[in-house]
């Protein structure tokens, strides 16, 4: 006989929205993490006072109210407001690209001058149809912006050329002319007080939880256990890579506490230039701007890799080849009538915070055991 209503795979933002959303309404629930920790990627350490970000930088952002209020729930948030900064050959630029960043690259000061550089560098390289990143890049910012700022670091992060890289990559990509570092233009954002952890615990609630499990390994087993199935893993290891194995990149951190109140000054640089080795550095106290002052400070070297099977899998590929592949395995997905699928491996997608609280919320509610 059954035991629960849902079998949670994944405790990760998705899986933990789903749970809350399921046990508010009565359900009950069987969370199985791979990990000995929960929240997946969101996932905080508090190690001498500093929330610290274990696999990368994580800023809640949104323009959806409900959302927003939705998160508060579980967590008070802090007023972080995510302004990077890029070094290129040790100089300083303001990210996203904005006056002052124009006013760095080129010691221009008004919106109208930055603009008839821009556009002057777009017409001499301009590309009618973008067929990669490099050409949409290109037509966006021009060539100084993309030279110093953009082509080496994108190639670190992705581990090809810019040419062989799709152009949706950069269709996100921020531009202002206005003297303003905030990255996001959303109208809400924050990092809670607590670190995600504490608020990814407080969605779970009174939920069972087993961690060092790995749901594939005995699958038939743990979905005899409930009614409907929730899993968050990868789509291609679901299925046994049948038609081959998506491909991604992934990600290591080099993490140290140093005896400094200050190490860099902002919370995340981005090294853009081919020599760094490491794409960016986080100091994980600076997003914690309404804490109490600590003497010392914890930083996270962040260095992209090649993906491997049986590694974490962080920013799927989405070129044409990949996204094929990914279509065989939705099919299958579509068909399976005990077990649902969602957040970023299910999905094969990049997904923003709130957009995976949104589509949590979805699921559990079209859906009841």
């Amino acid at each position: 006989m059954v035991k629960y209503d849902f079998l949670v795979v994944g405790s990760g933002l998705f899986g933990a929205v789903f749970t809350e959303r399921a046990q508010s309404a009565g359900k009950s629930c069987l969370v199985i993490e791979k990990r000995a920790h929960i929240g997946g990627n969101v996932y905080t350490e508090n190690i001498n006072g500093i929330e610290v970000h274990r696999y990368g930088a994580h800023i809640f952002h949104t323009d959806n109210r409900d959302i927003w209020e939705y998160v508060n729930h579980f967590a008070e948030f802090n007023s972080f407001i995510n302004s990077p900064l890029a070094n290129y050959k040790e100089k300083i630029y303001n990210l996203p690209f904005n006056m002052n960043t124009f006013n760095q690259m080129w010691g221009v000061t008004s919106p109208d001058e930055a603009k008839k550089l821009i556009a002057a560098q777009i017409r001499s390289h301009f590309t009618p149809d973008p067929s990669n990143l490099e050409e949409q890049a290109i037509n966006l910012v021009g060539t100084d912006i993309y030279k110093k700022l953009i082509k080496e670091y994108t190639e670190k992060q992705w581990g090809r050329p810019c040419r062989e890289l799709p152009p949706e990559i950069i269709k996100r990509l921020p531009v202002r002319f206005m003297y303003d570092n905030n990255y996001f233009n959303s109208q809400y954002q924050g990092i809670p007080k607590n670190g995600y952890t504490d608020m990814i615990r407080n969605m779970l609630g009174k939920a069972e939880i087993e961690f060092n499990t790995d749901y594939l390994k005995n699958r038939e087993y743990w979905d005899r256990q409930a009614n409907l199935t929730l899993y968050t893993g990868a789509a291609d290891a679901f299925y046994g890579y049948r038609f081959g194995a998506l491909e991604y990149r992934s990600l290591r951190f080099e993490t140290e506490e140093l005896q400094t109140d200050n190490y860099q000054g902002n919370a995340v640089i981005n090294f853009t230039d081919a020599l760094t080795p490491y794409t960016r550095i986080i100091e994980h106290k600076h997003f914690m701007p309404d804490a109490p002052v600590i003497p010392h400070t914890i930083i996270s070297r962040e260095y992209s890799l090649t993906w491997k099977i049986g590694e974490e899998a962080y920013y799927p590929i989405g070129d044409t080849k990949n996204l094929s592949i990914y279509a065989k395995y939705k099919a299958l997905m579509e068909n399976e009538e005990r077990v649902l699928f969602g957040g970023r491996l299910a999905s094969y997608q990049y997904l923003d915070m709130d957009k995976t609280v949104e589509n949590a919320i979805v699921l559990r509610s079209v859906n009841t055991p």
